[in-house]
C-alpha cells in the first residue's frame, strides 16, 4: 500500500490541522509562495513520489480558494504522486447547477471539469447543495452527509416537540431525511424570490403551533431566508426555532440577521472558517467524520457506516 499524506491549503489550515490529529498523522509541509502581485506557487517541501495524497481545502469564493487547490493537485502529480484525492468541505459554486434562466453559466459543472483537469483522481466533499453534481465528475466521489454530525448533537438536546422543517421547496428530501429519522413530522416553508438573496414572499406549509423547530439546510449565506423563516414559524405558534446548516457561508449581514432574529441557535461545521463570533452560532467539527472517510478510502473500506 502507498504512503499516504495529508496536506492543506490555506483556506483551510484549522480544519485540516484536526483531520491529520484524528487520522493520526501531522500534516505534511507545504509551502504556498505568492508573488506580489498575489499570483500563488505551491510546493511540497518533502517528497510526494508513489504516495497517496490528501489535499483539504474548501474552496467557497474568492476564486483564489479554487486555483489554489487546483495548483496543489498540478503541483502532486507533477511530483509523481501516485493518487491525488481532493478533500473539499465546503464545494463552491454548487448553488450554480443548472440552466434556470436563459444565457447564464453551469458553475458547479465548470468546476469539476476544472478539477479533474488539474488532475485529481478521487474528489471528497460534505453536503453538496445538489446530490446530482456527484454526476457532474467521471471519477470516485465521496459525499459525505452532515446529518452523522447534527444527529448525535439534537439527540442530545432530548427535545419533546421536535419537528423539522424546510427552509424551502428545494430543501425538502434533507428536512424529511431528518424527520423520517427521529419519526416526527416536517412542515415546509414555501418561498418565492425577486432576485438572489432576497426573499419576496413566504409561507409555512404545515402546523407547527406548540413545536420546537429545527430548520435544516446545507448552507446559511446572508441567513436572510433563515430568520424570515423562523420568524414567520414562531408567528404561527411554535415554541421555538433552531437551525442547521452544514456550511456557514456567512456573508453579508449574515450575522447582524442571525442576532436579531428569533432563531434560538444556528448550528454549522466548521467546513468554512467562521469569520466572528456569536452567541447565538454554535459550530461544531467535521474533522473526525473526514478523517474515518479517509481511512475507509485507503483502507478501501466502505464509508457506508459514516452514513445516518
Amino acid at each position: 500500500m502507498s504512503e499516504v499524506k495529508l496536506f492543506s491549503g490555506t483556506n483551510s489550515k484549522q480544519l485540516a490541522e484536526k483531520i491529520a490529529k484524528h487520522y493520526g498523522k501531522k500534516l505534511g509541509d507545504l509551502t504556498m509562495s505568492k508573488f506580489s502581485d498575489g499570483e500563488m506557487s505551491p510546493s511540497f517541501n518533502e517528497s510526494v513520489r508513489g504516495c497517496t495524497v490528501f489535499l483539504i481545502q474548501s474552496t467557497n469564493p474568492s476564486a483564489d480558494n479554487l486555483l489554489e487547490l487546483c495548483l496543489m493537485i498540478d503541483a502532486a502529480k507533477r511530483a509523481s504522486a501516485y493518487k491525488v484525492c481532493a478533500v473539499i468541505p465546503y464545494y463552491g459554486y454548487a448553488r450554480q447547477d443548472r440552466k434556470d434562466r436563459p444565457r447564464v453559466s453551469i458553475a458547479a459543472k465548470l468546476v469539476a471539469n476544472i478539477l479533474t483537469s488539474a488532475g485529481a483522481d478521487r474528489i471528497m466533499t460534505c453536503d453538496l447543495h445538489a446530490g446530482q453534481i456527484q454526476g457532474f465528475f467521471d471519477l470516485p466521489l465521496d459525499h459525505l452527509n452532515g446529518s452523522a454530525i447534527f444527529v448525535p448533537y439534537l439527540e442530545r438536546l432530548d427535545t419533546k416537540n421536535l419537528i423539522f422543517a424546510a427552509p424551502d421547496v428545494g430543501g425538502v428530501a434533507r428536512a424529511r431525511s431528518y424527520a423520517k429519522h427521529f419519526e416526527v413530522e416536517m412542515v415546509v416553508c414555501d418561498k418565492h424570490r425577486k432576485r438572489a438573496n432576497e426573499v419576496a414572499s413566504m409561507q409555512v406549509i404545515g402546523d407547527v403551533e406548540g413545536k420546537d423547530v429545527v430548520l435544516v439546510d446545507d448552507l446559511v449565506d446572508t441567513a436572510g431566508t433563515l430568520c424570515k423563516a423562523a420568524q414567520i414559524i414562531m408567528d404561527k405558534g411554535a415554541l421555538s426555532v433552531r437551525a442547521i446548516a452544514t456550511h456557514g457561508v456567512l456573508s453579508g449581514k449574515a450575522y447582524e440577521n442571525i442576532e436579531n432574529s428569533v432563531l434560538q441557535e444556528l448550528v454549522i461545521t466548521d467546513t468554512i472558517p467562521v469569520k466572528q463570533s456569536s452567541e447565538k452560532i454554535r459550530v461544531i467539527t467535521v474533522s473526525d467524520l473526514f478523517a474515518k472517510a479517509i481511512h475507509a478510502v485507503t483502507g478501501n473500506t466502505s464509508i457506508s457506516a459514516l452514513f445516518i
